[in-house]
């Protein structure tokens, strides 16, 4: 294992994760708070990690596997306690499905491409999405009306413009990736469209 110093800042992502669940299933003001300050903590470990890499040339196969990853499971962990606990209003469970479908997807792509010998880094439009998502959840996990914000509607707003772009990423990494699937797998996909 490569534990390079933006892996360390990953592994510290991964770990945020339980302490994040724990403080959402407190929904009162003051622990929302600190649970969005916990979630902007993880987000920061997100930029400095990748800056990290890039500026160091410390990247690492690793690194593209894992960052990634630790993306999803904060996003993914986040979104399905915000539509579980018993907080009025609700984030809605429908399009935290859709979001956290197509983060499974992607894995799974990710898995296969791995399999193949090949590594899918983060692009782009990825990037703006986790951007979407983060500054979302941010929102929805504030919750309260704050300094005459109310941040839940500000989050929801966001939340909608990032399940579009989340959908539309997912859409563009398989459109990319169409050659790592098997022809015959290809083929087997082609006959199910066709019926």
């Amino acid at each position: 294992m490569t534990l390079t110093t933006p892996n360390l800042l990953t592994f510290t992502r991964i770990a945020a994760v339980p302490v994040l669940v724990y403080l959402i299933a407190f929904p009162q003001p003051i622990p929302s708070l600190v649970a969005a300050g916990v979630f902007f903590l993880a987000t920061i470990t997100d930029f400095l990690d990748g800056y990290i890499a890039r500026s160091y040339g410390s990247g690492s196969n690793l690194g593209k596997i894992l960052d990634p990853l630790a993306d999803k499971l904060l996003i993914a962990a986040t979104l399905i306690m915000l539509a579980a606990i018993s907080r009025e209003p609700r984030v809605p469970a429908w399009i935290v499905v859709v979001m956290v479908s197509r983060e499974i997807l992607v894995t799974g792509l990710r898995a296969v491409a791995a399999s193949r010998g090949r590594i899918l880094a983060a692009e782009e439009l990825g990037k703006y999405k986790m951007g979407l998502q983060s500054v979302a959840i941010h929102g929805l996990l504030i919750h309260y009306v704050w300094l005459h914000v109310d941040f839940f509607a500000a989050g929801m707003f966001l939340l909608w413009i990032a399940m579009i772009v989340t959908v539309w990423s997912g859409v563009d990494y398989f459109i990319r990736m169409w050659d790592v699937i098997s022809p015959r797998t290809r083929a087997s996909i082609a006959r199910r469209a066709a019926i």
